[in-house]
């Protein structure tokens, strides 16, 4: 019987939960119960990923309006998967909050950090699981407006530019994405997305339908950091606080990404949106252009946040490059590198929380000798980085060689090259932070050798952790995310 609700509950509980952390106004007490509800989403998102297999697809009528005249939670084996990521890293990074928020937001707004990370955490869980167009479109903006105020938050007075600059480009992305809802629901007559895709076939005039997937590819690509809709992400990342650094690099472009997946396969077909419009040709030239431009961004960098801040959107690109070629192979490995980029990048910035609280910044310089002063830390570095790289034993290895043969398998050569090269620009910009680490010597005035906090330091190695498991042992990433691609190249009956 529980398991019946399960869709709804992933979402209320942090929904219910954010304004009775306002109501306490005590900062201890908003962690507890953040960090609780995190953990319960996790629980159950892992149940419901675990039932999905056997039932196919979970649906939840809200408030028993049976779709599609109400709002319907539908879950396969791809929104579960996201949901599981999403909720997963939440939890890990909240035990690294405890002291960091302290520090970057204070005690008095410790309260707030935590009512609006649940938010956030109930937006984006929303988008996940939702099967109403709309209803994607209020996550979406609930999710957004928690994180502008969470990047705000920061005392350093570049967060409150970059959550502005973030505010614009967002509201940007969600009108054009309501927009795009709108045209479709002018054909159809309908805002679920099973049944939206039950009726786009019989529409005959098309151009609404083009219209429509053009005004949701840009609103949500620019939601996604696809290049060159990223301006907001770079600044967002580098001065948000730590925590929120670390769950929005591993969580929020990517459940932009999977909203572009459900739209453009299981809703509008990729017979419509692939063959007979050139919606891949223009992604794949977009993600190519992002592999390029984000790495190469990133090797120009002079402070270690940026540097892996761009990194994201080169990482990006692969995402984007696999749904680009338009097979179960490419989703399979589009999917794989969401989740495995998503698991990587938490702990590289969880990591460098730990470097920032302890050498007071993230500067090149201020970082040189790392690996004498903080040793554990610098490898786990070096082992993100690797990941990045996409080397062997590392979980970017797995999904950026399904990325490579997907594109051989479609015969796309040319594009598999690419991938390879790239990667030769990932080692320049991990490179940089090797030498910097280990053959530069400390600045004077470094501290003694250790750590951060186990509090901070443990959390982020149990992410790096996940990405050498996954590296080594790769088969349960791929397979979840071969279900996912056949539930998306299915649809939603």
């Amino acid at each position: 019987m529980l398991l019946a609700h399960l869709p709804i509950l992933i979402v209320v509980l942090p929904l219910v939960a954010a304004p009775l952390v306002v109501l306490v106004r005590h900062g201890g007490v908003g962690w507890a119960v953040a960090l609780g509800v995190s953990a319960a989403s996790t629980a159950m998102s892992v149940a419901v990923l675990a039932e999905v297999p056997g039932t196919g697809v979970l649906s939840y009528a809200i408030g028993s309006w049976e779709p599609p005249w109400g709002i319907e939670y539908r879950i396969d084996a791809g929104n579960a998967l996201v949901a599981l990521l999403v909720s997963a890293v939440a939890t890990i990074v909240l035990p690294a909050a405890k002291r960091t928020v302290l520090l970057e937001v204070g005690a008095d707004r410790e309260y707030l950090f935590y009512a609006l990370f649940l938010l956030c955490l109930c937006g984006l869980l929303g988008i996940a699981l939702t099967g109403d167009a709309f209803n994607v479109f209020v996550f979406l903006e609930i999710s957004s407006l928690a994180t502008y105020a969470l990047i705000a938050l920061g005392r350093d007075r570049r967060a409150l530019t970059a959550a502005y600059q973030y505010l614009l480009l967002g509201t940007i992305g969600a009108t054009l994405y309501v927009i795009g809802v709108g045209l479709l629901y002018l054909v159809t007559g309908t805002l679920n997305f099973a049944d939206m895709a039950q009726r786009l076939p019989a529409v005959v005039d098309r151009r609404p339908v083009i219209a429509g997937l053009a005004f949701i590819t840009v609103g949500m690509g620019l939601k996604a950091a696809i290049f060159p809709l990223h301006a907001w992400l770079p600044n967002a990342y580098a001065h948000a606080p730590s925590a929120v650094s670390a769950f929005l690099a591993a969580t929020a472009t990517k459940v932009s990404l999977y909203v572009m997946m459900r739209v453009y396969y299981s809703v509008i077909g990729a017979p419509t949106a692939f063959g007979a419009e050139p919606t891949g040709a223009i992604l794949m030239a977009l993600s190519i252009a992002a592999l390029l431009v984000g790495s190469g961004a990133a090797i120009v960098q002079r402070d270690l946040r940026l540097m892996l801040a761009f990194s994201s959107v080169g990482q990006i690109g692969y995402i984007t490059l696999g749904i680009s070629l338009a097979s179960a192979a490419g989703m399979t490995a589009a999917m794989a590198h969401l989740i495995n980029h998503g698991l990587t990048k938490g702990a590289l910035f969880l990591l460098v929380a730990g470097v920032a609280l302890r050498l007071g910044g993230t500067r090149f310089e201020q970082i040189a000798g790392l690996g004498r002063t903080m040793p554990i830390t610098s490898f786990a570095i070096v082992i993100g980085g690797l990941s990045l790289i996409g080397v062997p034993g590392t979980a970017g290895f797995a999904s950026k060689w399904a990325l490579v043969v997907a594109a051989i398998g479609a015969g796309l050569w040319w594009v598999a090259a690419i991938v390879l090269a790239s990667s030769l620009l990932a080692l320049a910009y991990v490179w940089k932070f090797v030498e910097a680490a280990y053959l530069s010597a400390p600045p004077a005035g470094a501290p003694a050798r250790g750590e951060a906090p186990a509090d901070v330091t443990v959390p982020a190695l149990v992410l790096t952790a996940a990405v050498v498991a996954f590296g080594l042992h790769a088969t349960p990433v791929l397979e979840a995310s071969s279900r996912a691609a056949s539930a998306f190249l299915r649809g939603w009956p």
